[in-house]
């Protein structure tokens, strides 16, 4: 038996040594010790192999706009929307498609080959998700790009938002999304979650909301998303974005609240990088962190993923498409240290990630899809 490739000598993710056969495009053996031949050997001895790195959560038509046409200068959430409103019509598809390329070398170069990205559905030509497409194609190789259908500025507020959602759709975007604390009133938002759940269901798509990214204990659209999942047998495959509010909830709704995500099937994607510095903006002291309870919502059986949100536009000045930053990030926001909390940060951003998104052909297992990434460093904490 020969192989294509063989991984020799790597540390798994659990601690193991093995070696790892590959043929074709797909993992054909893990064993403690391939003997056999090889058209290339890679020696990852003392080195950590891993699946890829997966961000659930991106912004792609804007990633790397900082500056254009001017700097968030107050860091607020509105503000960087107000700027993204500004940029909107100075888009071109070129210049949305080559930023998109760009940034996915940066992937690439950091181990991260799947990315699900949010393509604002609120321009009435569509330029941005027509380009993001055009990406999709170009990258699948090498790549898996999910596109979510996002009405940024609102699924009711904007006049045009709706028809152009379901456009998207229809032309080819993946996922539904939606905003509803951005909505003009909270029974806009909650009333939005229902009917986007619904396209969604009719459609049988998944659905990724933007909830609650707010300061506000008020906003409580992720319990209408959870409502809405049970209610259309849409378990596993609806995730709520952000879910910032919750930081600021009391203790007793909270406990209400997580049970129900639990029972519904929801998966949580907070974007630490993000969340903590455009949350809390209006504090004096004590001031707000702002990400969402992650170790309570892992205590009640919550699938939770972190994600990189931003880098480089309206809303984010800096950004490396690393998603160990955003791990690295995420376990200090939420206090996560011991060696367990750790080593399952690092697997927030890899094997977790790709269970929220659906790829089932992504893990290290036989049979898997031999995307791979060997890591220096001697575990998943180290790493």
């Amino acid at each position: 038996m020969s192989f294509d490739i063989i991984i020799r000598g790597g540390t798994l993710p659990d601690g193991s040594t093995a070696d790892v056969g590959i043929r074709g495009d797909r993992i054909a053996a893990i064993e403690p010790r391939i003997d056999a031949e090889a058209g290339k050997i890679i020696d990852a001895s003392g080195n950590l192999v891993s699946q890829p790195f997966v961000d659930p959560h991106f912004h792609m038509d804007a990633t790397l706009s900082y500056g254009i046409p001017r700097i968030n200068a107050s860091g607020t959430l509105l503000e960087g929307i107000a700027l993204w409103g500004e940029l909107k019509p100075l888009l071109t598809h070129e210049a949305v498609r080559d930023r998109a390329l760009a940034y996915c070398d940066w992937a690439v170069s950091m181990g991260l080959l799947a990315i699900r990205t949010h393509v604002d559905t609120c321009d009435d030509r569509l330029l941005a998700v027509e380009a993001l497409l055009d990406v999709k194609k170009t990258v699948a190789p090498y790549i898996d790009l999910q596109l979510v259908a996002f009405p940024q500025d609102g699924f009711y507020r904007s006049s045009t938002a709706r028809e152009n959602t379901i456009r998207a759709l229809d032309i080819g975007v993946d996922i539904v999304g939606g905003i509803p604390h951005f909505e003009r009133t909270m029974a806009d938002g909650t009333r939005s979650v229902t009917e986007l759940c619904e396209i969604a269901a009719e459609r049988g798509l998944m659905v990724d909301m933007h909830c609650d990214e707010t300061d506000d204990p008020n906003s409580r659209h992720i319990e209408q998303l959870a409502y809405e999942t049970q209610r259309l047998g849409l378990s596993g495959r609806v995730a709520g974005s952000h879910l910032t509010s919750m930081h600021s909830m009391d203790n007793y709704y909270v406990s209400k609240l997580l049970p129900l995500i639990a029972e519904a099937g929801v998966s949580a994607i907070p974007n630490p990088l993000i969340n903590i510095v455009i949350q809390g903006r209006h504090d004096t002291y004590p001031k707000r962190r702002g990400m969402t309870r992650v170790p309570e919502m892992l205590k009640a059986g919550i699938r939770v993923g972190f994600g990189q949100d931003c880098v480089l536009d309206p809303w984010y000045p800096l950004g490396t498409a690393d998603m160990l930053d955003v791990a690295f990030m995420g376990l200090h926001v939420a206090q996560m240290t011991s060696p367990a909390d750790m080593a399952h940060c690092f697997d927030m951003v890899t094997k977790v990630n790709a269970e929220i998104m659906g790829l089932d052909h992504l893990g290290l297992a036989v049979g898997k899809t031999a995307s791979l990434v060997v890591l220096d460093a001697g575990s998943r904490v180290e790493a």
